[in-house]
């Protein structure tokens, strides 16, 4: 399994300005995410971690921590709208007309940086021995689930209630637990990136902790990984 690492860190960010490089307790925002690539790559585990960025400043701090930057992303697949494929497809395609092929990619988003080597590792592993074509991390959710989800009515004041059993006095325990995509890994073939898809129809599921599912989108969020720091 030949495995690339592609870390995606956009210059643009509406929320919180520069917020992949943003200060974290004395780091920037990505480096938790470099780190541990790093660490899995001089075990031998990942090949090759690059950093698909627009921004020459990401790029120059991405470089400090161990990070390859080998190309800037073209602007037409670093905006808003841009899809994470696209920037996959783009980083894969570089290395094949260098005669470089990897049959899997690890995605590792910045802005869910709790992850640890061992959650590399043990991912990796995970999907290395299964046959899937994807991988994603999650956590389990006891709480919510479609028993206590509504939607707001036309008048803008009642509520429709996603399920009709939502008050025959069902236990969430009855129900079962819900799995929460958190962001944090994404394990994908190179073919099924080709089919123009990230995660395949059943992919694997790697738990980790809740309170390591933290995803930077607000300042909110950013002081709250701060605390867990």
């Amino acid at each position: 399994m030949k495995v690339l690492c592609i870390i995606p860190a956009r210059g643009g960010s509406k929320g919180i300005p520069k917020k992949n490089i943003i200060d974290v307790n004395g780091k920037p925002l990505i480096a938790y995410s470099i780190e541990p690539a790093i660490e899995a790559q001089k075990l031998g585990i990942i090949d090759k971690v690059i950093v698909s960025t627009d921004s020459e400043e990401i790029a120059n701090i991405s470089l400090k921590y161990g990070a390859e930057i080998p190309f800037l992303r073209p602007s037409e697949i670093s905006g808003d709208k841009a899809k994470s494929v696209e920037f996959i497809m783009h980083a894969l395609d570089f290395y094949s007309k260098q005669g470089v092929n990897y049959d899997t990619v690890l995605l590792l988003q910045p802005t869910s940086p709790l992850r640890t080597l061992n959650d590399l590792l043990a991912s990796l592993n995970l999907y290395k021995e299964a046959e899937n074509d994807s991988l994603i991390s999650a956590y389990e959710e006891e709480y919510i689930n479609d028993l206590v989800i509504y939607r707001m009515g036309e008048d803008g004041k009642t509520s429709i209630p996603v399920n009709h059993l939502h008050n025959k006095g069902v236990r969430r325990q009855e129900h079962g637990s819900l799995y929460v995509r958190n962001g944090c890994i994404y394990i994908s073939s190179a073919e099924l990136i080709g089919k123009g898809y990230v995660i395949g129809e059943t992919p694997l599921m790697y738990i980790m902790e809740k309170n390591k599912s933290v995803n930077v989108d607000t300042m909110e969020d950013l002081e709250l990984l701060r605390k867990l720091l």
